[in-house]
């Protein structure tokens, strides 16, 4: 059976940039194994397929798949499949939508405008930022990053549908020398609250820029080209901090240079009361293909 599949760059105004996604809107039919089986086809960080909600108050059900392994959440993916859904007219004309894509993680609110020629899409969570008590240690995260210790400014966990394990390096050359050094990513963090190690500089503080770098091996990603849900939950960490006050706060996150596929991510997390009480993410997405993938009978549901 054909399926129809639209592929488009995540958190990039322009073709051949940010994090590349596969869209399958109309994915009926195809069991989670076949689900996996295309993931691991198309070989990008994340390939999505799109159902029919489960509640009418929804839009659509959105599952997502690593080539290793489905996930309940993701950043990308969410702001990717949402554009990719408003560009080829599957949610009616317009040129602004709002959806509630069903995830495992729970019911995702997305706002799609397309504005001067350039689509864009800010994904919105509700509920408070995953913090556990414990912390990586410094020196062992420096030895996964290939790393000196004087490299690391702070470690620490955090999470919103996804968990990370996030690093504050000294500079953008850090940054970039850093490579992960399997063995040592196996000792120290394959079984950690979070295997994905997101790593960054810049001054951690309302309206900054950072540069970054993501790796998830645990997920078959060498490399990520951006990386939405870690930077929402950055953010999210960010605003818990007792020095932050107001009741809003932001980050501009630039990723995926060096692999060539810069990518530019909004994030903006919210306060109330003293609590995180939800987080953004968001940036342009561009339409790059289209296609039809023949999916043999041994990968529908019966």
């Amino acid at each position: 059976m054909k399926y129809k599949y639209y592929i488009v760059d995540v958190f990039s105004s322009t073709p051949f940039g940010g994090n590349q996604l596969a869209v399958l809107p109309e994915a009926q039919g195809i069991s989670p194994q076949g689900m996996q089986k295309i993931a691991r086809e198309f070989n990008f960080a994340e390939t999505t397929f799109v159902l029919p909600p489960k509640s009418r108050k929804h839009t659509r059900r959105v599952r997502i798949f690593t080539p290793r392994a489905e996930v309940p959440f993701a950043g990308h993916p969410t702001v990717g499949t949402a554009c990719a859904l408003a560009m080829r007219g599957h949610c009616g004309a317009g040129d602004k939508w709002s959806f509630t894509l069903e995830e495992d993680v729970g019911p995702v609110a997305v706002e799609v405008k397309f504005r001067n020629g350039i689509w864009s899409a800010m994904l919105t969570l509700t509920g408070e930022v995953e913090r556990p008590n414990d912390a990586p240690r410094n020196q062992e995260v420096a030895a996964v990053l290939s790393l000196p210790s004087g490299d690391i400014i702070e470690t620490f966990f955090a999470g919103v549908g996804l968990p990370f394990c996030f690093a504050h390096l000294a500079n953008r050359e850090a940054v970039d020398r850093a490579a992960i050094d399997k063995p040592a990513w196996t000792k120290f963090l394959s079984q950690a609250w979070s295997p994905h190690v997101f790593f960054f500089a810049g001054e951690l503080k309302s309206g900054a820029e950072l540069y970054a770098r993501m790796c998830a091996p645990a997920f078959g990603i060498e490399e990520d080209p951006a990386t939405g849900s870690a930077c929402a939950a950055l953010v999210g960490a960010m605003m818990s901090r007792p020095g932050i006050t107001g009741e809003t706060a932001d980050l501009s996150v630039i990723q995926g240079v060096a692999m060539g596929r810069r990518s530019e991510i909004k994030a903006i997390a919210r306060k109330f009361e003293g609590k995180v009480t939800s987080v953004s993410v968001g940036g342009a997405t561009t339409y790059v293909a289209n296609g039809e993938i023949e999916v043999g009978s041994e990968w529908l549901s019966t």
